[in-house]
């Protein structure tokens, strides 16, 4: 009886335009990857690892609303870079990235969960999103300017931002909290009624420079040991012969930081096929 009562709602839909809605739910697992002043050539030699929650509401077969709150990893380090100056310059950061985004999805094609002929379609999606994070540095024990690739020895993770490395005021740090652009594309594939997976890349494009603590020139150095501190000045410039004169380029602020993922997640849907409401 059940399955003749789901067989008959499903005609029905048919018949009526199968307009169908309702909520996803779901997790996700993938790589994140880091794009700004620390990667001017978008190399992809250095993923992390993300993990993430959806929650989405299907308005109709086309569009749809979805939430995303995604952990995720993000590093680079100069001595991989291909440009010279780069090399010389020779920083590196890491940090963690919390993120939350709400985004409108399209779908290519109509897509029905469990149907045998409309079960998967590729879809755009942009929206907003807010990402925390807190840029570290890996430092040689005992030689600051020594490339980490080359340490022969222990190395540390020290937080950048208290350390203000262009000159910051206290008290004038960047914020740790940055909104940004959420896009992407995907593909749906439903594996039954309820069950489907969702493989999906995606980028946030952050209104903040500072992601991996590089944005703008290199401060005096006299000034900011006077500051900061004796660790301050040396992970500000941590280049061996020195090259950080005051006013010189670190970084380049026209740019804004960015970060991708690629991600493979299994949703659950809750929602029913429905007919349309009359006119």
């Amino acid at each position: 009886m059940k399955r003749f009562i789901f067989g008959f709602i499903c005609c029905l839909a048919a018949y009526c335009g199968q307009a169908q809605e309702g909520v996803e739910f779901g997790g996700y697992l993938g790589a994140s990857h880091y794009f700004g002043d620390l990667n001017t050539d978008f190399s992809v030699n250095d993923p992390g690892l993300a993990i993430g929650i959806l929650g989405r509401y299907n308005f109709n077969e086309r569009t749809a609303i979805k939430l995303t709150g995604t952990v995720g990893q993000v590093s680079a380090y100069d001595f991989d870079s291909n440009n010279t100056f780069e090399q010389r310059r020779n920083l590196n950061f890491q940090s963690q990235i919390l993120d939350a985004s709400a985004q409108i999805e399209f779908n290519f094609l109509p897509y029905f969960h469990g149907s045998s002929t409309q079960f998967f379609t590729p879809y755009l999606f942009a929206g907003l999103s807010v990402t925390h994070f807190n840029p570290q540095t890996e430092v040689c024990n005992g030689s600051p300017t020594t490339p980490v690739g080359e340490c022969n020895g222990s190395t540390s993770v020290i937080d950048l931002r208290p350390l203000g490395t262009e000159g910051q005021f206290k008290g004038e740090e960047y914020y740790t909290v940055a909104g940004g652009l959420a896009f992407g594309a995907g593909l749906k594939l439903s594996m039954n009624y309820e069950w489907s997976i969702n493989i999906e890349l995606s980028g946030r494009r952050l209104f903040t420079d500072y992601l991996d603590d590089v944005s703008g020139t290199y401060p005096d150095l006299d000034d900011l040991q006077n500051l900061r501190g004796n660790t301050a000045m040396a992970l500000s410039d941590r280049s061996n012969p020195a090259i950080g004169e005051p006013g010189r380029q670190r970084g380049s602020s026209r740019t804004k930081d960015s970060f991708g993922l690629l991600t493979v997640g299994i949703v659950y849907y809750f929602g029913d096929l429905k007919c349309p409401t009359p006119k």
